[in-house]
């Protein structure tokens, strides 16, 4: 099942959509219930929106194998995990802002884990089970303020800026994520290609680790990592982001004005 967020005439509404491009408004939030208002609309007449406004956003640093070993680290023995404001979210084919004080941006093709319903002490057997579904995330970094910021132990505004967080465009459930396919393309060129079968640690662990002291609420976000392959943006390109059975996440970079 594909569930979007959108908006019509600045409404937003969540709804189910279909292979042809209807859409089935639900009467509410599907983390409460997948019940439908009875109202019907095409793809074509909404602007599709991030799947969740305002969640709480977790990030995770070096869970790929390949992407630790591009930067030199070592894996780490725990997970990396690191809190990102909700004021970064992005919509699908909303513009990255590229800040004044940017000096080398980066894209991040990241798989983004919504949770679905309260979790805590979850075992790692019963860790999907708490959640919803997968979407596409881009974890937007800039790298000489990360390098600053990481240097003394902290982790905030390097990859905190408004617009640095763009997901999308589908919330998909009923995926198996330790086996997707995840593809970033900068204005069409390949750049990052990889299975999740390459992740340090799965969602199920992931899930399960975080929630031995964080009780995970129902629209938290779990980033969980980026694979090799990273690198630069400038204003004027196209970042896309490809998961199997999610979607493309699509966003322009624009300097701040």
């Amino acid at each position: 099942m594909k569930i979007l967020r959108y908006s019509v005439d600045g409404a937003a509404s969540y709804g189910i959509l279909e292979e042809d491009g209807a859409i089935r408004q639900l009467a509410g939030s599907p983390f409460e219930s997948l019940a439908e208002s009875g109202e019907t609309t095409q793809l074509d007449r909404v602007r599709v929106l991030a799947p969740i406004a305002m969640p709480r956003l977790i990030g995770v640093g070096l869970n790929y194998l390949a992407h630790a070993e591009e930067s030199g680290a070592t894996p780490p023995e725990q997970p990396m995990l690191f809190m990102l404001p909700s004021t970064a979210i992005l919509d699908p084919e909303a513009a990255i802002v590229y800040p004044r004080q940017g000096q080398n941006v980066h894209y991040e093709g990241e798989l983004a884990v919504l949770i679905g319903q309260k979790a805590r002490r979850v075992a790692e057997a019963d860790a999907l089970d708490s959640v919803f579904g997968y979407t596409c995330g881009n974890d937007v970094s800039e790298r000489v303020i990360q390098a600053a910021e990481m240097s003394q132990g902290c982790l905030l505004i390097g990859k905190g800026f408004d617009t640095f967080k763009p997901l999308g465009p589908y919330i998909a459930t009923g995926l198996d994520p330790t086996n997707l396919e995840l593809t970033t393309r900068l204005n069409g060129a390949v750049k990052q290609q990889t299975n999740t079968d390459d992740l340090i640690y799965s969602v199920a662990q992931l899930v399960s680790y975080i929630s031995e002291a964080i009780t995970l609420l129902p629209g938290d976000v779990i980033m969980t990592g980026t694979p090799s392959g990273v690198g630069p943006v400038q204003p004027g390109d196209v970042v896309e982001i490809e998961i199997s059975g999610i979607g493309v996440l699509r966003n322009p970079v624009v300097a701040e004005a």
